[in-house]
């Protein structure tokens, strides 16, 4: 049974004739009757009954005229509830991303994408990591953020941040002037790591050689933890400038280089290829382009000035 079929069948009996039938659907009349035939052989009754030229419904085909019309005016509903879409989207948008990211580098992509659609809900799934890939991937979240590189062919990447991360210490501390630091530098402080992640890694790997004399106090998967801890003097972190410009245009906390290679911090837009996109969906990537996306000079926090006296 197809639409087409109730079509023909529903004006049949709009007309009580095979005949006008057949010219209102463009079809001859003896494809309007196989058409009809398909319908009962498929419902195992007939559904007229027929005197000569004329026509009547069977008690079958009464029954089936009324669902009939309903199938039809939830056809046309549907239809009329997905070209609205376009023209008013609505519904929701799971996002899925770590806390700083959110915090930092997402309000305004936020703030706009709500204010250019207001009917469609974002829903921010808290997650880290792999975590972000696997809800991409599992169609739980439509769209993620998480540290590139990431290499899925399923996924469409879309590179749109970039910064760099620093070692962020105390206002006071004694390396806040220095222009660079090695690992071998904060061997006599203690350090505050993230938990898990690409930047985990990554500082794992720039700490290798002084792996034996470093001093892990605690192992933290909040930024906003990190930063307080290392203003209440607990140790140091490993931050994103674009997580603490705040603190360090203060002068509450200093950021300074990695050597002997500054590490560069990529974030990506994913979300699987084989996806429908709707408008809201297209729209949320457009907002993104043009909200994130910050070259490293534009991205550094101004240095709070030194008043000499």
């Amino acid at each position: 049974m197809d639409f087409d079929q109730l079509r023909t069948f529903l004006e049949i009996v709009r007309l009580k004739s095979f005949s006008k039938a057949a010219q209102t659907c463009y079809r001859t009349q003896p494809a309007i009757s196989a058409q009809v035939r398909q319908l009962e052989q498929e419902l195992g009754t007939e559904l007229f009954e027929r005197f000569g030229s004329r026509i009547s419904l069977t008690t079958a085909g009464r029954i089936f005229a009324d669902y009939a019309e309903q199938m039809r005016d939830l056809r046309q509903r549907a239809q009329d509830a997905i070209a609205e879409l376009e023209h008013n989207p609505r519904g929701e948008l799971v996002i899925a991303a770590n806390e700083a990211t959110c915090i930092y580098v997402l309000p305004k992509v936020f703030s706009q994408f709500r204010d250019q659609f207001p009917q469609v809900q974002l829903q921010v799934d808290r997650s880290y990591g792999s975590r972000v890939v696997d809800a991409v991937l599992e169609n739980t979240a439509d769209f993620g953020f998480t540290q590139l590189p990431v290499e899925e062919k399923r996924l469409q990447v879309v590179n749109i941040h970039h910064d760099e991360i620093r070692a962020i210490v105390p206002g006071r501390h004694r390396l806040a002037d220095r222009k660079m630091v090695t690992a071998q530098d904060l061997t006599d402080d203690f350090l505050l790591l993230p938990k898990q992640g690409k930047t985990r890694t990554r500082l794992n790997e720039w700490l290798e050689l002084v792996e034996d004399q470093i001093q892990v106090s605690m192992e933290l998967d909040s930024t906003e933890m990190m930063k307080r801890f290392v203003m209440a003097g607990l140790g140091l972190c490993f931050l994103a400038l674009s997580n603490c410009r705040e603190e360090i245009n203060s002068g509450k906390l200093r950021a300074i280089p990695l050597a002997p290679e500054p590490m560069i911090r990529r974030l990506g837009l994913i979300y699987r290829k084989d996806k429908a996109l709707s408008k809201a969906a297209l729209g949320f990537i457009h907002v993104v382009q043009e909200n994130v996306g910050l070259d490293l000079e534009a991205d550094k926090p101004k240095m709070p000035r030194v008043v000499a006296g």
